[in-house]
């Protein structure tokens, strides 16, 4: 197996060779039961130590993505699924209810799992489409270029950091999240309208977290939460993990069709409202201004507090902004949340929400419980990167660089693919959400795409699964070059063109 490793990279060898295999596997190129090479000739083809291949081998198996069978080699599992239950190591089954949990593992996470969790860092791939095919282009992870992460910037000011704080960058934080940074995010906030104290901003493990928290805090099982149908698959993981009951509400051109939101709020009778009001995942679209004030509006009249999920919301390449719900909120009913993940490196996890009220208290003694503190040291080190003017800059680049290979796409999306597809052009984010000519599924079109060297998030992926709807998928226009965007969609409507002769 050719596995491409760049031995002046920072990124250490077993980190390059798990994403590179976890590429394959989540892309498809890696089908399951493929068999891999056992771990001492994969090392003696790549020329390194075989504690290097273990522990990229360690990393995968972890992750549920290839299992080893003794005295037969290491093998690629099914995706989304878990191992089946191995014996004791006694000859024995393992217990009934870890049979059963095993029975129903991810089941009912089926297709909610987002292909951005599980699909790695977002680096162009180099995986092979087949034994002989093309070198496969990959539109399905969740962020950006990994060519863009500024990875030497931020390794200044990590040394940096350790330089001026020593040990304290090392220890336990606050649980609230390092002080500096959250008044730099106060700041940040306050230019784009959002009134916020660093008293009620609390630093995350990425928006996830966020999202994690507020699910503990204000919901139980069997409760009712209101969320746009399609919408972010990790969340819908969660909500679904947690028993809560998912009533969608359909989105349009325009956002959240918030013209059906009050009949819904009577029936129902939510305890929540999930939204992303900026560049929404996977369908891109931006809430309008009236929409924003009509939602505000009602969860006020029927007491029911929004979560702002604001994941990409600075990447805006057309159109005017509008105000994020949290700066129409005027009684802190909204709690809002977004990230560092998406716009600088997936990898640092380090994301926030702003909550006011008694339930900012809340979130904190649950975040003290889940996990204690985010890293103290890559906390101080993004307060730094902001702080130096470093973090605005990064952004300018990269939204320079995406509305680019947005505009790249949309031309090969007309140029390559047949009339009956349908876009909706987004103003910013990173995705298109595309829907097949009637009559087509995007899970029956995956295979044909795999074999063009081409692959996509199908649309389930974005749907609970009551409501699943294989007509759509979702392509990421940021993580390639616009040379193979236009390849990679031009591949892509060859497989059409095969499923709709099948």
């Amino acid at each position: 197996m050719r596995i491409p490793l760049d031995r002046q990279s920072n990124v250490p060898l077993y980190q390059q060779i798990e994403a590179f295999l976890r590429e394959g596997i989540m892309s498809g190129s890696l089908v399951p039961d493929t068999r891999l090479p056992a771990i001492r000739q994969l090392a003696r083809d790549l020329g390194i130590n075989r504690i290097t291949v273990e522990n990229a081998y360690a990393e995968l198996e972890a992750d549920g993505l290839i299992c080893s069978r003794v005295g037969s080699g290491t093998y690629v599992l099914p995706s989304y699924q878990l191992a089946p239950p191995q014996p004791n190591g006694e000859g024995e089954a393992w217990p009934l209810w870890q049979q059963e949990l095993a029975a129903q593992g991810r089941a009912h996470h089926e297709g909610l799992l987002s292909t951005e969790v599980l699909a790695g860092a977002g680096h162009p791939s180099t995986a092979r489409a087949g034994a002989q095919g093309p070198e496969l282009i990959t539109f399905a992870t969740g962020v950006g270029d990994s060519r863009l992460f500024p990875v030497e910037d931020l390794r200044k000011i990590i040394q940096n950091v350790m330089r001026r704080d020593g040990v304290g960058a090392l220890v336990y934080g606050e649980p609230r999240g390092y002080g500096p940074l959250r008044a730099t995010i106060a700041q940040v906030l306050a230019s784009q309208g959002v009134s916020a104290r660093p008293d009620n901003i609390l630093i995350t493990a990425g928006s996830q977290q966020a999202i994690s928290l507020v699910t503990q805090v204000l919901l139980k099982p069997n409760d009712a939460i209101l969320v746009e149908v399609p919408t972010y698959g990790g969340a819908l993981a969660l909500f679904e993990a947690a028993n809560l009951k998912i009533v969608g509400i359909p989105v349009d051109e325009a956002g959240m069709r918030v013209d059906e939101l009050e009949k819904l709020l009577q029936q129902h009778h939510p305890k929540l409202i999930y939204t992303i009001p900026n560049f929404h995942n996977p369908t891109g679209t931006c809430l309008t201004g009236q929409r924003r004030s009509r939602l505000i509006t009602l969860a006020d009249r029927y007491n029911v507090p929004i979560l702002e999920d604001d994941f990409v919301g600075d990447f805006r390449y057309d159109g005017r902004a509008q105000p994020a719900l949290k700066a129409l909120d005027p009684g802190g009913r909204v709690i809002y949340v977004s990230t560092f993940s998406k716009m600088l490196m997936p990898g640092l996890r380090v994301g926030f929400l702003v909550a006011d009220g008694p339930i900012y208290e809340e979130l904190v003694y649950s975040k003290r419980f889940n996990d204690m503190t985010t890293s103290n040291l890559i906390q101080r080190s993004l307060e730094s990167y902001v702080t130096v003017g470093r973090f605005e800059a990064h952004l300018r680049r990269s939204c320079q660089v995406y509305r680019k290979r947005r505009d790249a796409m949309l031309w090969a999306i007309r140029r390559y693919l047949p009339p009956g597809v349908q876009v909706n052009p987004p103003q910013g984010g990173l995705y298109i959400w595309a829907r097949l000519p009637q009559g087509l599924s995007t899970d029956q079109l995956l295979p044909f795409a795999w074999e063009q060297g081409v692959t996509f998030a199908p649309g389930r992926a974005f749907f609970p699964t009551a409501q699943a709807d294989s007509s759509y998928m979702r392509l990421n226009f940021a993580a390639q070059s616009p040379d193979d965007i236009t390849e990679g969609i031009k591949r892509l409507g060859q497989a059409i063109a095969k499923l709709a002769a099948n």
